[in-house]
């Protein structure tokens, strides 16, 4: 109630101190405070918006470091939060100054605003905005991912949200084909060019190779069938000479394609028949058993598990099912189409993907989840066990599992003479 203070403009570090101290808030969005008081929850959220429109107005400040913390505080609420009507009645601002962040912004602020992107059209869902969105968005989008003078990190994060709206904004086919298009004289350079030689070289570009190739893959999942049999035909042959690179991601993306290509491919054509399937077999077994000494002990864990799927996927035709859990609600991933799409949503929500499927109806759109479960905070709260009731089934269950160790180790000592 005092009289009004002139507001000073933001320093670089009070940029960071600010953005640090209103984003630890949005760290974990499925939390709330267990048999704590009562919350404002309208108040809490005039808070939220306030914070976040200072946020916005700081995206426009001269210093690079304050526009990127306002970027990254931004992303954060976005993907812990639904801020549908916050969003939409600010989209243009939002798209505006995403737009000068990318073309001239350097390389983190252009990975930041690129990623803020995708998840704006995520909290709009498919509609005219995110077609608006996407109409201002997708050409500097598409620039930066062709740009050789651009840095890898900026071409990648475009490469990763321009497969993002597209696949969101899915009305125009003439665009989704032409966004197919710039991803794939992207991913396809990958391809091993001398047949002569036996693996394809780990280059600089190999990180934006991966992130051109995901972003197709999921492009693909939403092609109309005539689509897909032409993609089929142009990629199935040549993606294989990606499993020979030196790079475990890109072996692992290669692989993960390969397997969704031949879900797709028999679904199109039950009596579907690949030439190669000796050779192709073999290669995915190697994988999926390498023991080569110079690579990495995590590497080859993630590689070996990922490859066994993917050569069950192509010898047998089989899927092993995921389940995800989110509130009370449980999603089967059982096939790669679906976990292709997860994936990539994941990534860009990351801690907030639970939430998100839970309360966004685009998301469960896309999943086949139907409306959202509406539950009330009493029943919510009857349905989660308490912290002090946890750590009593935590310390039982580790009583349990000493004394199982304890008669274990006393059966290996009590070993009898055989001879």
């Amino acid at each position: 109630g005092g009289q009004p203070r002139n507001v000073q403009p933001f320093s670089d570090e009070d940029a960071s101190i600010e953005t640090m101290s209103h984003c630890s808030g949005f760290s974990d969005p499925a939390s709330f405070t267990e048999d704590g008081p009562e919350v404002d929850e309208e108040a809490t959220q005039e808070d939220l918006e306030y914070k976040l429109k200072g946020f916005i107005d700081l995206t426009l400040d001269k210093s690079a470091k304050t526009r990127q913390a306002a970027l990254e505080s931004l992303k954060n609420a976005f993907s812990s939060k639904i801020l549908y009507e916050f969003v939409m009645e600010r989209r243009m601002t939002l798209t505006d100054s995403i737009e000068r962040c990318i073309k001239k912004g350097k390389s983190d602020e252009q990975c930041v605003a690129a990623g803020l992107a995708g998840l704006l059209c995520v909290q709009l869902g498919s509609g005219i905005e995110s077609e608006e969105i996407f109409k201002t968005l997708g050409p500097v989008l598409k620039k930066i991912v062709c740009d050789g003078t651009a840095s890898i990190q900026a071409r990648q994060a475009c490469a990763t949200c321009l497969g993002i709206c597209c696949f969101i904004v899915t009305d125009d086919i003439t665009e989704l084909y032409s966004t197919m298009e710039c991803l794939e004289t992207i991913f396809t350079k990958a391809y091993q060019r001398d047949r002569d030689t036996n693996s394809v070289s780990s280059t600089h570009n190999t990180v934006l190779h991966i992130s051109a190739l995901l972003a197709w893959t999921l492009l693909l999942t939403i092609c109309p069938m005539n689509e897909v049999k032409k993609k089929i035909e142009m990629h199935l042959y040549k993606l294989p000479s990606l499993l020979s690179c030196d790079d475990v991601n890109m072996r692992i993306a290669a692989g993960e394609t390969l397997a969704l290509l031949f879900e797709l491919a028999r679904e199109t054509d039950a009596d579907f028949f690949y030439e190669d399937m000796e050779l192709l077999t073999e290669k995915l077994r190697a994988l999926a058993t390498d023991g080569n000494k110079h690579r990495a002990k995590v590497d080859k864990r993630k590689q070996r598990s990922v490859f066994r799927d993917v050569l069950r996927a192509v010898e047998e035709r089989d899927f092993p099912t995921e389940t995800v859990k989110f509130g009370p609600e449980r999603m089967y991933i059982d096939c790669w189409v679906k976990k292709q799409t997860y994936d990539t949503f994941k990534e860009i929500l990351g801690s907030g993907m639970q939430y998100h499927l839970q309360s966004n109806e685009f998301l469960r759109n896309v999943f086949e989840l139907g409306p959202p479960v509406m539950l009330d905070a009493a029943t919510l709260k009857t349905m989660k066990i308490s912290r002090f009731e946890r750590h009593l089934y935590n310390s039982a269950a580790f009583k349990a599992r000493t004394k199982a160790r304890s008669k274990c180790r006393d059966k290996r000592a009590d070993v009898g003479e055989f001879f």
